[in-house]
């Protein structure tokens, strides 16, 4: 029998409300918004001097429209792909925002890409137009060959390259343009026109560009609103990746509610800037709560016991005179580094260890896990704030259906689905109204999907047994503070092995703690004491584990795993098959 799970009646009733107005268009979602609402705070960003400065819609509307014209007097046609490489910030989200009101599409580009990739993605997608943060990414753009005729410069000045315009001259060309031009430009957009063209990180080969029109955008706003998980008044923060599905979701939902953002998107400063800014939601990646929780959980002495104790009231009862002093004493102090005001965080982009979740909960800081692909425009599942099953993604978004094949693969339908990839055959993928996600799922009483692995990536053993892997990584991340990565292999092996990439900040505090503190991150990671305190660890994840899928040994790296080395992608999921390559020798010689 086929399971299948849906959204409360009460969320497909408000999003049939809210889609009998709906807009054609991401441009003219966001031109109303501006206009509802001139006066509000749409941004806030960190000024030069420290101090958050907001900025209003009417502003963000100038800015817009501006780069629309810009764009429009420089030669863009509907559906012209303009690239954007930077790094998370307002300016990012304008241009993006005036690519749409021009009629345009974003082609996204990640920061940290390789020069090979970065030529894939503009010449695969033919992109005529780029923005780049800086001067160190016009190299990247400006190749022999490239399809990119003008680049605008957000920081720095343009050199003697007259391709090279900076977004103040984009700007200025725009106030000189054609009256009219961008109102006449976002009358002509249609739903069904390419709005975005966002090239999946994947876990092997290149990437593959993902087609999403402005209806599924739209959709998005509109189907994140009817769950009324945000209200006009919530203030959330923004430091994610922009050129991610999952930052186009949150501006997209961000239109249809009208609330504001914090943005910054140095992940350095992001405790700081919490304290500073005191948001309400926070959306991030299961690595952040994981760096978190290994911070706190790795208190020792009467700090480490206090925690514990509050923990542990808080789990059982969050009231009574135990718990009001447990928060007095230590909750609090915990919420109060982020800003104190925090409803919930947002997690999504890959799985978050229940352990860890449950712990945020005990502190009073609750997080909401969702799932999505790019293919899907990101947001699928969502686990309602006040309904919240630890282990699973939640219930489908109202007006998306979710189905378990007869296989266990997750497949999905509705408004948000993309249009195919880009230049590539897209019928193993989207079948009879329905994508397939390479992921396999199930369905819990309550109604929520549960993801237990990724298709391929189940490991088969030469005795003949299945691990999922990914269910084992997360289990690990949550008991080692140490553990960066976590990487579980044993395909047609006769059993499983680990390599394990230590987290830099957490080793180095082991390391001061042990004797080691002028040891270079090799010297830690070859050291006797740090590998006992890991086979300490492995062997309490084994205790939590079936015989056949224990960790019968294990290597730690001496470097870390990273994205510009191509082993982690821009979300930091695990590229599986380029680290068993590289990593081959030490891998078998695990086996020898």
């Amino acid at each position: 029998m086929t399971q299948t799970c849906t959204a409360p009646a009460a969320e497909h009733e408000l999003l049939a409300a809210l889609r009998a107005d709906e807009h054609p268009s991401f441009g003219a979602m966001f031109l109303h918004r501006a206009q509802a609402q001139p006066e509000a705070t749409a941004y806030l960003r960190p000024g030069p001097d420290g101090s958050w400065q907001a900025q209003s819609w009417a502003a963000t509307a100038t800015a817009v429209t501006e780069i629309a014209a810009g764009l429009l007097a420089l030669g863009l046609r509907p559906e012209d792909r303009v690239a954007i490489a930077s790094g998370t910030r307002v300016e990012w989200i304008e241009a993006d925002f005036g690519v749409m009101c021009a009629g345009g599409a974003t082609t996204t580009v990640y920061p940290s890409s390789s020069p090979d990739e970065v030529a894939h993605i503009l010449t695969d997608s033919g992109s005529r137009f780029a923005v780049a943060e800086n001067e160190s990414f016009v190299a990247k753009l400006l190749f022999d060959g490239t399809p990119v005729e003008w680049v605008i410069l957000i920081d720095g000045v343009p050199g003697d390259d007259p391709r090279v315009l900076t977004l103040a001259q984009l700007r200025e060309r725009g106030r000189a343009g054609e009256p009219g031009a961008v109102e006449a430009a976002v009358a002509r957009v249609r739903p069904d026109d390419l709005a975005t063209l966002i090239y999946t990180s994947g876990t092997t080969g290149l990437p593959k560009g993902v087609r999403i029109a402005h209806r599924a955008w739209v959709y998005q706003g509109l189907a994140i609103q009817a769950m009324g998980i945000v209200q006009p008044d919530d203030l959330g923060y923004l430091w994610l990746p922009l050129s991610h599905a999952f930052g186009k979701a949150l501006l997209s939902c961000q239109l249809s509610v009208g609330f504001a953002f914090a943005v910054d998107g140095d992940v350095s400063k992001v405790v700081q800037r919490l304290g500073e800014v005191r948001p309400t939601v926070m959306p991030a990646v299961p690595r952040i709560f994981e760096k978190v929780y290994a911070a706190v959980s790795g208190a020792t002495g009467v700090q480490k016991m206090l925690l514990d104790w509050a923990v542990s009231v808080a789990g059982k009862r969050k009231s009574g005179l135990r718990f009001r002093v447990a928060d007095r004493l230590v909750l609090a102090k915990i919420r109060a580094r982020f800003g104190g005001r925090m409803r919930y965080f947002i997690s999504g982009a890959a799985g978050l260890s229940p352990d860890i979740a449950r712990w945020f909960d005990a502190v009073g800081l609750p997080i909401a896990e969702g799932y999505g692909l790019t293919e899907s425009s990101a947001t699928s599942m969502f686990n309602r704030p006040d309904d919240l099953e630890y282990g699973t993604v939640g219930r489908p978004v109202p007006g998306t259906e979710v189905r378990i094949a007869e296989d266990g693969e997750i497949l999905l339908s509705g408004p948000g689905l993309m249009d195919g990839y880009h230049n590539l055959d897209s019928s193993a993928t989207l079948r009879d109204g329905w994508l397939h996600t390479g992921d396999i799922g199930e369905i819990t009483e309550r109604g929520s999907l549960r993801i237990t692995d990724r298709k391929k990536d189940l490991i088969k053993t030469s005795n003949g047994k299945y691990v999922a892997p990914q269910v084992i990584e997360s289990r690990f991340k949550a008991i080692c503070p140490l553990a960066g990565q976590f990487v579980v292999h044993g395909e047609k092996r006769k059993f499983i092995t680990a390599l394990i990439d230590l987290d830099p900040d957490e080793t180095r505090k082991w390391a001061s703690a042990h004797g080691l503190g002028d040891a270079t991150h090799a010297d830690i990671a070859r050291s006797a004491p740090l590998r006992e305190a890991i086979a300490g660890y492995v062997e309490q994840l084994n205790a939590t584990l079936n015989s056949w899928e224990t960790i019968k040994k294990f290597a730690v790296l001496e470097q870390n795993l990273g994205v510009e080395s191509g082993e982690l992608t821009a979300s930091l999921k695990l590229r599986r098959r380029v680290i068993e390559e590289r990593y081959r020798p030490l891998l078998d010689d695990l086996y020898a």
